[in-house]
């Protein structure tokens, strides 16, 4: 068993149990009655965040305590990055099951938020792969849930709860074995209804031409111009591609059939340029990008200056000016059964003419398993569509005309969407699509008076 370390500082388990007793008392010695929320150092939530209310710093729960090569699996701190916990485990020939793609991403944050990536075909999301987690639940208790245990309900209702139930302060998830490098083939199709066809042969054999499939997202640049991307784990490699200079990942997906990638750029391959959101800030044009700083080419740097803008307005003011038309933020991931992905695609393409949109296919890992706040049809193979642009407001049309369209269709069609953005749900539709019922044992359970916001007032009325 290796020792493992958060910003280069080792974890003991006598360090972490100290934490938690400093955290607890900081809980402790809030205010009766107060709201509470988490103070931490990052965050890829795309809506807005409640008012301040009591705020509980959660900086020291980064780390890794161990990682076990024998075991395959990790014992990790809840605030600690990916970025973090892949540097901690790639030297033992070991990752997550599924890393989602930006390297901000924390491990707490992706267990209760639903996170997502290529392997999700065959390893589901990431918190299929928790083995038992520390969660300081809302009435002030520090508890382990696990799949059997005593508080199992707590472990099947924790993720897509988004710190509603409580914060997972530690968590120990399996690991799989990884090789050095990962060979890619873009496979161009003319039209999404034969891409979704491939998708489903694809995650039913688990290969494509007589290869095993490691990995499986697509890109959809265009009505008749559609890619899926099958990446294989290999030992050596010809070459490597470096997309953390000038050249740019997801052009490469047009101009390239096959490709090869470190394992570690590959996990980061979107990370870069923030999938292709950073051409709004003009990183994506060649005199620019050679000024951009290397080291500032990311996605926490772009999601700052969105924040700015949020805050400060500079760029709506000058539209204004401009004469430019009212613009509404669609920032959505949404899953649809991969036999509608088509029908979706054509409502989305004619609906704002949003490209390019990511494609991330999914199957739940374990089909008896039950997670009770994001239940899907452990039989059926889903599409992730995730879609990240402004788009034009009808005059006299305001913030969430498209957005509530979108979640009307995505209903419409079987699916539902992620929460970690805007949402314009009436409540009885919200409860009946995310677990109401359980979720309303699991509060009265886990947080009786309520101290921390419900997950339709953090969600949706984001009070």
């Amino acid at each position: 068993m290796a020792r493992g370390s958060g910003g280069g500082v080792p974890v003991s388990r006598a360090e972490y149990e100290s934490r938690v007793a400093a955290l607890r008392k900081q809980f402790a010695d809030l205010p009766v009655g107060a709201p509470v929320r988490l103070r931490k150092a990052t965050s890829n939530l795309f809506r807005p965040r409640a008012a301040a209310g009591q705020l509980l710093d959660a900086g020291p729960f980064t780390g890794v305590l161990a990682v076990d090569t024998a075991a395959r699996t990790a014992d990790v701190l809840g605030m600690t990055t990916y970025r973090d916990l892949v540097e901690a485990t790639l030297p033992h020939g070991l990752a997550p099951l599924v890393v989602p793609q930006l390297k901000t991403i924390t491990l707490g944050g992706a267990v209760t938020g639903l996170g997502i990536e290529s392997a999700s075909f065959r390893n589901g999301l990431c918190h299929e792969s928790v083995l038992d987690m520390d969660v300081l639940t809302g009435d002030g208790r520090v508890l382990t849930a696990t799949p059997d245990g005593e508080h199992q309900a707590l472990f099947r209702g924790f993720p897509n709860s988004y710190g509603t139930l409580g914060y997972a302060l530690r968590l120990r998830i399996e690991l799989e074995p990884v090789l050095p490098f990962v060979h890619l083939r873009h496979l161009r199709f003319g039209g999404a209804q034969a891409c979704a066809a491939e998708i489903e042969r694809i995650c039913a054999c688990g290969g494509h031409g007589g290869e095993r499939v490691d990995f499986l997202d697509g890109t959809w640049f265009a009505r008749g111009e559609c890619y899926l991307t099958v990446g294989r784990f290999t030992a050596t490699a010809p070459r490597t591609s470096d997309y953390t200079g000038q050249q740019i990942y997801y052009r490469s997906i047009q101009q390239r059939g096959e490709d090869w990638l470190t394992t570690r750029d590959y996990l980061w391959r979107w990370d870069t340029d923030w999938f292709w959101c950073s051409r709004a800030f003009g990183a994506q044009h060649p005199v620019l990008r050679r000024l951009w700083p290397r080291r500032w080419r990311r996605s926490d740097i772009y999601w700052r200056l969105v924040a700015a803008e949020r805050r400060f307005g500079a760029k709506r003011w000058l539209d204004r000016r401009r004469g430019v038309p009212e613009r509404e933020e669609v920032v959505q991931d949404i899953e649809v059964p991969v036999s509608r992905l088509a029908e979706f695609l054509d409502f989305l393409h004619a609906r704002t003419g949003i490209a390019p949109v990511w494609l991330c296919p999914l199957r739940q890992r374990d089909p008896g398993a039950t997670w009770d706040l994001y239940p899907l049809d452990p039989a059926a193979t889903y599409v992730n569509v995730g879609f990240w642009s402004t788009v034009p407001l009808p005059p006299g049309r305001g913030d969430g005309w498209h957005n509530r369209a979108i979640e009307t269709k995505v209903a419409e069609l079987g699916g539902r969407k992620s929460l970690y953005s805007t949402a314009f749900y009436p409540a009885e539709e919200f409860w009946a699509s995310y677990g109401g019922p359980a979720y309303e044992v699991l509060k009265k359970t886990y947080d009786p008076a309520g101290r921390l916001l419900d997950l339709f007032a953090k969600t949706v009325r984001r009070s």
